[in-house]
């Protein structure tokens, strides 16, 4: 059998159960880590948050958004999952759902395992496993439900931080984890808030990053330059990727994700 008749016939079975986003829905795709914890152990990252572990989300995040080759317009991270926005003209592939995810995991996937070596190329690092991302996309209707997404993942920091600073303060105070998981079990924030300040943690004091999460988004930044021509100072806009650690929250965030979709005339 000649290979256009090969072509012809398989085709079908490979592109069988192809989906695309349609060109009217806004896109969100969202990375998680596989098996963190185990490589958090491994690696002796510090519980509950560790700024190493975060560097490497955030700069995971940076590099889909500059060189994954697609239109990302917002980044957020948080624990060890990433969700990235994309332009709504963004057409790469066609809007193909199983190129966007496999091209986005494996990115994600390699980059991540990259810096981790650097890291710890002067460890021992023999336990260590490759660092692989699963990866959804999320095809949503309209703004709001945009905001909407956004606002819930934030929620999910926050249940997440109060979760783990309760968890690990406990455990490292010689407590198993079946105890600790059982004293936690359906208690309230304020429950556990009164956990943390009895033990001198005030948790409304801990940084923005550990219960908010971290978002990165582009802007128009103004510095300071050099003319070579007539050697003078000069002023020069350029389009930057801004990293901040004190995102807002509720209504004040719901703005905030409006105001970068307004930036990108969406």
């Amino acid at each position: 059998m000649k290979f256009y008749d090969f072509d012809k016939i398989m085709r079908k079975y490979e592109e069988n159960i192809d989906q695309y986003i349609i060109d009217d829905m806004y896109i969100v795709a969202r990375l998680d880590g596989r098996a963190f914890t185990k490589m958090t152990k491994n690696l002796k990252f510090e519980k509950p948050f560790d700024e190493m572990f975060r560097d490497l989300m955030i700069e995971t995040t940076r590099h889909l958004m500059k060189n994954s080759g697609f239109n990302i317009i917002y980044g957020y991270t948080q624990s060890d999952e990433i969700s990235l926005l994309f332009h709504k003209y963004e057409n790469s592939f066609c809007r193909k759902v199983r190129k966007l995810n496999t091209t986005l995991a494996g990115e994600a996937s390699a980059y991540f395992t990259k810096l981790l070596l650097n890291k710890f190329n002067d460890k021992d690092i023999s336990n260590f496993d490759v660092a692989t991302f699963d990866c959804r996309v999320i095809p949503l209707p309209n703004i709001d439900r945009v905001v909407d997404y956004f606002n819930w993942r934030q929620e999910d920091s926050h249940r997440n931080s109060l979760n783990g600073w309760c968890y690990w303060t406990l455990r490292k105070e010689g407590m198993s984890k079946g105890k600790v998981t059982s004293k936690l079990n359906k208690q309230g924030n304020s429950f556990k808030n009164e956990l943390l300040f009895q033990r001198g943690i005030n948790y409304n004091e801990l940084p923005n990053w550990q219960k908010r999460g971290t978002g990165l988004f582009f802007n128009t930044i103004t510095r300071e330059g050099l003319n070579p021509k007539t050697n003078e100072k000069t002023l020069v806009k350029r389009r930057d990727l801004v990293t901040d650690f004190n995102i807002p929250l509720g209504e004040e965030y719901s703005a905030y994700i409006k105001s970068i979709l307004a930036y990108n005339y969406i």
